[in-house]
Order: C-alpha cells, then sequence, then structure tokens
C-alpha cells in the first residue's frame, strides 16, 4: 500500500509556500551512516506493508528522464551546487525517497489514502471530491501494458532457456530446487495482496471489496531483474560448473523485496528471520541427486550447506555496506545484482582472472574500506567547510599569551559568564556557529542603557533625560555624544540614542530569520584556520595513500593484494615478474638480460615458438599466426599498443568536440572506442582482455573514490576531467557511474563467457589460454558500444514516435538500437568465422538461421532497453543480451 504521510508542520508548510527557490535544498550535510538500511521499517501490526516514508523535499512533475544516459546534454551552470532531488524513473510525481532505502518494490496503494501535501494547497482541499480523470485512466493502461511487456520478455527468456540443449540435462537433475526457489518466490508474490486486503480490513472499512489500486509510479524491476537474472545466468555457467546452481538459487531468494516478506518481528535491524528461512528451503528440501548428477563433494569449488545457509545475512549485510558507500547513486535493483555478483565472486572464483578480480575487489576494497573510511569521512567533512568560516590568523602585533590565558582565554570567560561577543571584530562565520542560548533574550538592555532615547520634539521640547538619575544621564549622554561623534545622525533635528545601534544578534537575521546551524561535522573544524585545514588535509591525503599502498604491497595473506594472487591465481609467482614475462617474454633482448642476471626465478620466461606447430593443434590461423610466428607476449604487446592508440585517439576527437557538440554525442564517442579496442581484439586473447578489464575497472573505483574524498592532489584533477561529461545519473550520488557501467556494461558478458568455456595453458601460463570462442563474448560491447550509442544518436535527432507509454525513448531510437545490435553481432560471428576458431556448441548453423537468431537477440535487447525504468540499461540489457546469445547458440 502507498505510505499515509503524516501531515507536515506549519514551518514546513511555509517553507514550500516560499517564494526562494530551493532547488537542491540538501536535508543534512553529513554523510551517510551505515544505520541506514535498505529494509523498510515494520507497521505496528506486525507486517511490512508501509513504504519508507517520503522525501521531504519538494518534487514536481517532469518529463520521465532516461538512467540510461541517452538523456546527457544537462546544462552544468549549477555544478558548484549540491547533487539536486532528481526523480527515479517509475516514481514520477511522487516525492522521491531518500536514498538507495527507496522501494525494494512500492506497495500497491489502498484507496482511502490519507492526505498528502501538495504545492497547490487548494488542488489539494479538493482533490477527494475530483473522480479519477480519464487521462490517469489511460496513463495506468500505458503503465499496465510496459510492465505486462516487461513479464512477456522475462517469460520469451525461460523459454530460451528451457529449449537449450545444454541447459535441459540441468534442469532434470535440478528439478525438484528450481521448483521449490520459483514456488516460493510465486507464493509471496500471490499473498502479497491478500496481505494488503487483509490490513486494509483491519485498519478501516474500505468503501470496496478489493480496495487496491495499483499506482501509477509503481515499478517492478527490484522484484524482476534480480531474482531472475540470478537464475538465467547460472544456469548458463551450470553447463560447465554445476555447483553454481544452487548458491545461486538461495541468493536469488535472498534477492527478493523484503517487502513481500510478512515481519515476524517489530524491529527491523537487516535480517528478517522469516526471509533468512524462505532463503534457505532450497538446501533444506532439496532431493537426492539423480544419477547422472556429479556430487557437490566432488566438485572443487563446492561451498558446504552450512556456508550456504548463511548467505541470507551476508548478502543483507553487503547491500546495507554498498549502500552506505555509494548513497544514492545506486537505485535498489543495481544494489541487489551488485551484490549477487560480489558474493558469486567471492565464493565461486576459480579461473585466474576470476581469482585476480577478486583480489582486486574484495581484497583491496576491504582494507581500504577498514583502514581509510575515517580519514576519507573527515576529509569530506573538511571540504564541505568554505573558507570564510575557517578561523581568522591571530593579530601578531599582539602581546603573546602568558600561561593562565592559554589554559582559559579571558575572552571566553566572558563569553561564557556574560554573554559577551569572543571577537568583537568577529564576521558572519561567528554568527553561523553561535547557538541561542548565547544571544540575549528581546528587549534587554546594553550596558544598563535604555534601547532608545526620546527625540528632541518629543513632549514640548524633552530630550528624554529628565527622568533619569545624575549618573545614568551623564553615561548616556556621553554614550550618545561618543556616538554623534562617531557617525552622523540619519535624521535632521534628532538626537541618535542607543537604540538605534541595536546589538547583532547570533541566531537571527537582520529580518528577523533564524539562521540555519553549521551541523556538528563542520563545526569540528571551525576552530582551524584556512593554512591549518590545507595542512590536515595534506595529512589525510598522505595517510590514505599510504594505506592504498599497503593493501597492495603488504607481503601477509588474506590481506595484501599481492600476496593473495601470488598464493591463489598465479601459483606462486610474483606478480610483477609473471607481468613483465608475460608481456615482454618474447622479447630477444629482454630475455637475454633475463638469463643473464639469474632473474628465471623471478621473471617467468615462455618458451621459445619454434615455428613448426602443426596447425591441425591450433584453435585457427589466427592464433597459428599467434602462437608460431608473432609469439604470445609479443601479440599482447601489440594489443596494448593499439589500446593506447585508440585511447589517444578517442580523447583527442572528444576534445576537439568539446566546444561544438553537446554532452551526449561526445559521451557516445567513449561507446566507440570500447567498441573499436574490443570488438577485434577479444578473440584474439580473451584472458588478455579480461584481465585488462580488470585492472581498468579497480583503477576506475580507485580513482573514484580519490576524486569523491576530495583530497589533494588528485581530487580536483578528476573531477574537473569528468565535469563536462557527467550527466543526470552522476548528480544523483557520490559516485560517478557512468564510465563504470560502461566498462562493467562491456566486460561482464566476455567475465561471464569465460566462467563457462574450458581452460587450457601449461607451465605459468596454466589456465590463461582458451581454445574456443563464442560469439557472447563481445555482445557487451556490441550492445553497449553501438546499440546504445546509435539509440541515443538517431533516436534524439530523429526521434518523433515516442513508446505507447511514453517517456523519452521513441521508436526510431529503438530501432537504431536493434539494427546496431544486429550488425555488430552479425560482424562478430563473421570475425569468428574468418579467424577459424571453432564455435562452442559445436555445430555450424546456416547463415540464414544465425541472421534470424541474431535477429532475435537484438529485437529482445532493444525491448528490454526501452521498457526498462528500474536499472542501468548498460548493465541490464547486456545481461539479457547475453543470456539469448548464449541461450540461441549464436
Amino acid at each position: 500500500m502507498m505510505p499515509e504521510h503524516p501531515d507536515p508542520s506549519e514551518q514546513h508548510a511555509s517553507r514550500l509556500l516560499s517564494r526562494s527557490p530551493h532547488p537542491y535544498h540538501r536535508q543534512n550535510s553529513d554523510l551517510l551512516d551505515s544505520s541506514d538500511h535498505l529494509a523498510y521499517k515494520s507497521s505496528t501490526t506486525g507486517e511490512r506493508l508501509d513504504v519508507p516514508p517520503a522525501y521531504s523535499g519538494t518534487s514536481r512533475e517532469i518529463t520521465p528522464s532516461d538512467d540510461s544516459g541517452t538523456e546527457a546534454d544537462d546544462e552544468h551552470f549549477l555544478k558548484g551546487l549540491p547533487a539536486p532531488r532528481r526523480l527515479r524513473k517509475g516514481l514520477r510525481g511522487r516525492n522521491e525517497v531518500f536514498s538507495g532505502t527507496a522501494t525494494p518494490i512500492p506497495s500497491p496503494a489502498l484507496d482511502e489514502e490519507g492526505p498528502r501535501f501538495s504545492h497547490n494547497l487548494k488542488k489539494e482541499a479538493n482533490l477527494g471530491r475530483i473522480p479519477r480523470s480519464l487521462a490517469d485512466r489511460i496513463r495506468r493502461g500505458k503503465e499496465t501494458i510496459r510492465r505486462s511487456t516487461e513479464l512477456v520478455i522475462i517469460a520469451f527468456l525461460c523459454a530460451l532457456l528451457y529449449t537449450n540443449p545444454q541447459v535441459q540435462p540441468i534442469l532434470r537433475r535440478w528439478d525438484r530446487e528450481i521448483c521449490i526457489c520459483i514456488g516460493v518466490s510465486a507464493t509471496l508474490v500471490v499473498l502479497y495482496p491478500l496481505r494488503l486486503i487483509m490490513w486494509s480490513y483491519r485498519r478501516r472499512t474500505p468503501s470496496r471489496k478489493i480496495p487496491i489500486t495499483i499506482p501509477t509510479s509503481f515499478d517492478p524491476a527490484p522484484l524482476f531483474y534480480p531474482p531472475t537474472i540470478t537464475l538465467f545466468v547460472s544456469l548458463l555457467l551450470a553447463v560447465g560448473n554445476e555447483v553454481v546452481l544452487l548458491p545461486n538459487m538461495v541468493l536469488a531468494v535472498c534477492s527478493l523485496p523484503p517487502s513481500l516478506i510478512p515481519a515476524v518481528s517489530g524491529n527491523d535491524q537487516g535480517c528478517d528471520p522469516l526471509h533468512w528461512i524462505l532463503s534457505c528451503t532450497p538446501l533444506f528440501l532439496r532431493g537426492p541427486l539423480k544419477p547422472d548428477a556429479t556430487s557437490m563433494v566432488t566438485l572443487p569449488l563446492a561451498i558446504s550447506l552450512e556456508h550456504a545457509t548463511l548467505l541470507y545475512p551476508l548478502h543483507q549485510n553487503l547491500c546495507s555496506v554498498l549502500h552506505t558507500l555509494t548513497a544514492t547513486s545506486l537505485l535498489t535493483a543495481e544494489l541487489q545484482l551488485l551484490s549477487v555478483a560480489l558474493l558469486n565472486l567471492l565464493l565461486l572464483s576459480s579461473s585466474p582472472q576470476a581469482v585476480i578480480l577478486k583480489s582486486l575487489l574484495w581484497v583491496g576494497g576491504l582494507d581500504i574500506l577498514v583502514t581509510c573510511s575515517q580519514a576519507i569521512k573527515c576529509g569530506v567533512y573538511l571540504a564541505r567547510v568554505p573558507k570564510w568560516r575557517f578561523k581568522k590568523k591571530t593579530n601578531p602585533s599582539k602581546p603573546a599569551s602568558n600561561f593562565f590565558s592559554g589554559i582559559m582565554s579571558w575572552r571566553r570567560v566572558r563569553h561564557d559568564l556574560f554573554h559577551a561577543p569572543v571577537d568583537s571584530s568577529s564576521c558572519s562565520s561567528c554568527e553561523a556557529f553561535d547557538d541561542a542560548e548565547d544571544s540575549d533574550p528581546p528587549g534587554s538592555t546594553v550596558s544598563g542603557v535604555p534601547h532608545r532615547a526620546k527625540s528632541m520634539s518629543d513632549g514640548g521640547g524633552s530630550t528624554g533625560l529628565e527622568g533619569l538619575a545624575p549618573s545614568t544621564a551623564t553615561v548616556t549622554y556621553g554614550v550618545t555624544a561618543n556616538i554623534v561623534d562617531a557617525k552622523p545622525s540619519l535624521r535632521r533635528h534628532t538626537m541618535l540614542g542607543v537604540g538605534h545601534l541595536p546589538r547583532k544578534s547570533y541566531t537571527h537575521t537582520p529580518s528577523g530569520r533564524r539562521k540555519r546551524t553549521a551541523s556538528h561535522s563542520v563545526r569540528a573544524f571551525s576552530s582551524l584556520t584556512q593554512e591549518q585545514a590545507i595542512a590536515r588535509k595534506w595529512i589525510y591525503a598522505a595517510y590514505v595513500y599510504i594505506c592504498i599502498l599497503g593493501a597492495i604491497f603488504l607481503p601477509l595473506p588474506f590481506v595484501g593484494v599481492r600476496r593473495v594472487i601470488t598464493d591463489e591465481a598465479l601459483h606462486g609467482q610474483d606478480p610483477v615478474g609473471w607481468a613483465l614475462g608475460y608481456l615482454f617474454g618474447d622479447l630477444s633482448r629482454f630475455r637475454w638480460e633475463v638469463i643473464s642476471r639469474n632473474l628465471e626465478q623471478w621473471i617467468c620466461l615462455p618458451p621459445r615458438s619454434s615455428g613448426e606447430i602443426e596447425h591441425s593443434q591450433l584453435v585457427g590461423w589466427v592464433d597459428y599466426v599467434r602462437q608460431s610466428y608473432v609469439g604470445q607476449g609479443n601479440t599482447r604487446l601489440v594489443l596494448s599498443a593499439y589500446f593506447v592508440s585508440v585511447i589517444v585517439v578517442g580523447l583527442t576527437v572528444v576534445f576537439r568536440l568539446s566546444p561544438v557538440y553537446e554532452v551526449d554525442t561526445r559521451r557516445k564517442v567513449f561507446h566507440f572506442m570500447m567498441v573499436a579496442m574490443f570488438l577485434p581484439a577479444t578473440y584474439i586473447d580473451p584472458a588478455f582482455a579480461a584481465l585488462a578489464l580488470s585492472v581498468v575497472l579497480a583503477l576506475f573505483l580507485l580513482l573514484d573514490l580519490l576524486r569523491a574524498s576530495q583530497l589533494p592532489p588528485l581530487s580536483k584533477p578528476l573531477a574537473s576531467f569528468l565535469e563536462p561529461y557527467v550527466d543526470g545519473r552522476d548528480l544523483r550520488g557520490p559516485v560517478v557511474i557512468s564510465h563504470i557501467f560502461l566498462l562493467v556494461g562491456c566486460a561482464i558478458p566476455l567475465w561471464l563467457s569465460l566462467g563457462s568455456l574450458p581452460r587450457t595453458g601449461i607451465g605459468y601460463l596454466e589456465g590463461w589460454e582458451v581454445p574456443t570462442r563464442e560469439v557472447s563474448m563481445v555482445s557487451g560491447v556490441v550492445c553497449v558500444g553501438l546499440g546504445d550509442a546509435a539509440a541515443s544518436l538517431i533516436g534524439r535527432r530523429y526521434g518523433r514516435r515516442k513508446w505507447l507509454w511514453g517517456g523519452g525513448k521513441s521508436l526510431e531510437g529503438s530501432v537504431a538500437f536493434a539494427f546496431a545490435v544486429f550488425i555488430g553481432l552479425t560482424a562478430a560471428r563473421l570475425w569468428l568465422r574468418i579467424g577459424g576458431w571453432p564455435a562452442t556448441n559445436g555445430t555450424q548453423d546456416t547463415w540464414s538461421a544465425a541472421l534470424q537468431k541474431t535477429g532475435m537477440c537484438a529485437a529482445t535487447s532493444s525491448l528490454t532497453e526501452a521498457v526498462l525504468t528500474g536499472g542501468n540499461d548498460n548493465v541490464i540489457v547486456p545481461v539479457v543480451l547475453w543470456t539469448c546469445v548464449k541461450s540461441l547458440g549464436v
């Protein structure tokens, strides 16, 4: 059900009706604390039916935007201000819930909703007497069609998996566990509206028998995508290793929205006992293994049942930590998928590339989180303090303070005892940190003198001093004389009194408005001078950089990234020496230097290729040339030089387009750079491409952490470089996600494909050779690099016909997306045939059948991109396309 918001206070109402614009009003300047949880707060009746309270800031009905980044040409004249509260897709027309604690699933609304505060109070007062308009019913119908289309896409993917000949044996062996997982999820979804009806009848007497209406802001993405994508990907990966299936069934149930689960206790601290029990049902009720199934005990990467039962609390706590780190940058579906992916990487990684990625993200990430979180938080707090609020420099002409003044300043004593100002020369920075009790009450006098002296014309020429005692009159006359000498009178025939110089208020502005008090995090640094603040920033930065270097090179097991990679991925070889041999091992001069200096124990040299390897033993003529004539190491050097040249050319084009074209056009240059780099190079050496993407992802995350920390010297240059290319999604939270999601969307299909393919290799290169290739390896590059770029460029310039459900997507853009994906997959298949690499499925379809399958994949991905609202299409759409390509065997 939709929440019944309480009536706001009069102060909040006056704030909303104020004519002063506050589009970027921030409710709290402090960082999010780890106590902010994803789960909903339980209702008083014991069932978790209320969504979290809506964000109290103002909302405005706007044209629905696109989280995919195709509406990226935002103006940058407000970039210096805090990030705006942008309404999320699927939540238009409502106040946005705060940060990632947003809906896992917005509840359908009851008809008898409580009053809500609106900008127009007159319309709000008459809202209950106005029947539902025809436009509202039409909009609900369009949203129904949109969500039904999403269900059709998911059902189509299920059908593709069910008809896949390699997945069918797995479905037969794990039919009981899969049915339990699907049955638990379906039962919770079916019981949810019944629970709403029961809740409504307990609280009031509804006017209809079924008092439920689905709001137009209803977005089922957190219900659709995390569980289904988890199951689909695990079924396709289980073809090569069935151990991944059972843990992902548990994670699929764990990723269900918490609002579907009836709360068994009044408190909600992150882990729901009933949800925990339901997530373990595939473990408790699993049947005996079929005769042709492989026992989990014999599998090398199997996790025990005891560890599998702990997946739910691990998943919930990981979501909480990720939400604290990313704040409002990730939607709920994205957060759930990220947690599931990280847990799979932690528990099920076996290949050297996956272990290296796990070491970079888990080991390095945890090291930095534990050692640097407090320093980074202090650096962010310190960066939020304006320069004018820092303490001014002390006057060097003043006498040096003695021992007693060092203990307690006399000005501080006067301030505490007599409420005197601490510094007579204070500026507005002092006012911001004084509390209400530090100022004098209204009507008080200054030094025992009345506030106002009468005019000379009052009371027949009375001066207003007759009624005073002689001493008082003398003091008053002296003060008045001094004031007249200091400042000329503003009115003629008037004796200026002390009342014309009221004491400056430390809590209110001259107009009577209460000043905004600074947060506790800002007050902690108010006693520093600007020079001390700069020095402290450099201290924080030095500490963070030292911790990062220690996390990488510290030779401790389970702590240092280098040590973990050595032990788990490289069979005891040092990563630096291994990398030198991996890249330069085929250079004659390098080999001579290594052998002559007796460095063979540190640097691994590959065996010399004799050039007489039989062609039949290789996977294609391209690989034959690579191994026999060019050399594997030299090939990687050529690919590295090619990558660098593409980056240099792309950046040159971007810089030349900056003063001419809009932001969206410049951003798409980076998409084409990814296509130019990885579409031809992935088939040549897929393991090297996966390793390069892993290292670059870790580097992107580290650089964005340094940028968000606002610590010198890298923070400002990074922010200045990224500023011209950010869009509304990047302003939604502290993480600039555009370039990270672009890289992740291109890399995930390649990583998943390598997880399902066999590996070869000898010596120190064991596990680094992939004998087969498949088109699904480059599906992410084709989807993000070609499809998304084509949809944005064509849709913005030629898009005239919108989809039935509205929004920012056009039919022309979707057609361009499908056509670009079709061309990209066809080119990938053509390059696969030209290179001579054998297909993974062992069968070669005719070109007519392959083109039909490619068209189905392109249409499905384009339709998914058009209807998707609750997730970033640079992540979800590539996974959907990979599922289609892998299931159809393109």
